[in-house]
């Protein structure tokens, strides 16, 4: 018996496995991963005011997300007011799928129009975005048309989100936040450098005058810069040092014999005084003078004529 019900369940299974497929998903198109553009109003406001005709209504209908809603959802996810005064439109021109021949054609257009709230400043852009891709085959189930609509869609918005970026940063520059030319909307001068205020200059001694040197080029000469001026390095001078006066001594002991004089006889007169020595100064033996020697005369030779006889 057991062996009956085995190729029974055997069979159930492999006709199990030929059934048809799931049908496919469509999730709805989210961009709010994307990074917001935001705008200097008080308001944006999102207006569809594309109208299909009855055709391309009937071949919308089929499409599991009309362009028209996905970019309506695209917009309100990205385009963001940052409070300042002011309002800007966005308006959705065209959002159309159409069948031409053998392709399914797809065009997305959208206005973007800002102005200040006094209304004397405005600005204006536009993206645009085209696709086509084959159309499914006339006996199609209506799933591969779904699928088919539905990822012409998606591909369209792919693009309109890279071209709705850069017209509105192009063309609406000092309209974005932190984007080119943001300063000319706030009163904001455009260019990002801001000046950075100088140091106070580096003290120098009371009294002392200012330097003037300069280097080449203009760059002025002092420890600021770690430069040194060019030309010769100065001399130093040293000082000459002052001789040390040598105090006198006493005078040297004379070397000769000290004379004695005997004591005077009482009532004798005194003898007179002694004169006083002189004081010798020692002084420098004069440096003889160098001897000059004279040759001794050559004798004239003798004439007797000279002698008397």
């Amino acid at each position: 018996m057991i062996r009956r019900l085995l190729p029974m369940v055997a069979a159930a299974g492999l006709a199990g496995c030929g059934g048809s497929p799931p049908p496919p998903s469509f999730p709805p198109l989210d961009y709010s991963y994307l990074p917001p553009i935001t705008l200097r109003v008080a308001t944006i406001n999102v207006v569809n005011g594309y109208t299909p005709d009855p055709g391309a209504a009937t071949l919308l209908g089929q499409d599991p997300e009309t362009p028209g809603d996905a970019l309506t959802g695209e917009l309100n996810h990205r385009l963001l007011p940052s409070g300042a005064p002011g309002n800007a439109t966005a308006t959705i021109e065209t959002a159309s799928i159409d069948q031409i021949g053998g392709n399914l054609t797809g065009t997305l257009t959208v206005q973007v129009n800002v102005s200040s709230a006094d209304g004397l400043r405005t600005g204006y852009t536009e993206a645009s975005v085209t696709q086509s891709d084959p159309a499914p085959d006339p006996t199609s189930s209506e799933t591969d048309v779904q699928a088919a609509l539905y990822q012409l869609t998606k591909e369209l918005m792919n693009q309109m989100n890279v071209q709705l970026q850069y017209q509105v940063e192009h063309n609406l520059g000092s309209w974005v936040v932190n984007g080119p030319g943001a300063g000319a909307a706030s009163g904001a001068p455009a260019s990002g450098i801001e000046a950075a205020p100088l140091g106070p200059p580096s003290a120098a001694a009371p009294g002392a005058p200012a330097s003037s040197q300069s280097l080449p080029g203009g760059l002025p000469a002092g420890p600021d810069t770690g430069l040194t001026p060019e030309g010769p390095s100065p001399i130093q001078l040293t000082p000459t040092p002052t001789p040390t006066a040598i105090p006198p001594g006493p005078p040297a002991a004379s070397s000769g014999p000290i004379p004695l004089t005997p004591p005077a006889a009482p009532g004798s007169p005194a003898p007179p005084a002694s004169p006083a020595a002189p004081t010798i100064s020692p002084t420098a033996p004069a440096t003889p003078a160098p001897s000059t020697q004279t040759a001794p005369a050559t004798p004239a030779p003798f004439n007797p004529a000279n002698v008397g006889l």
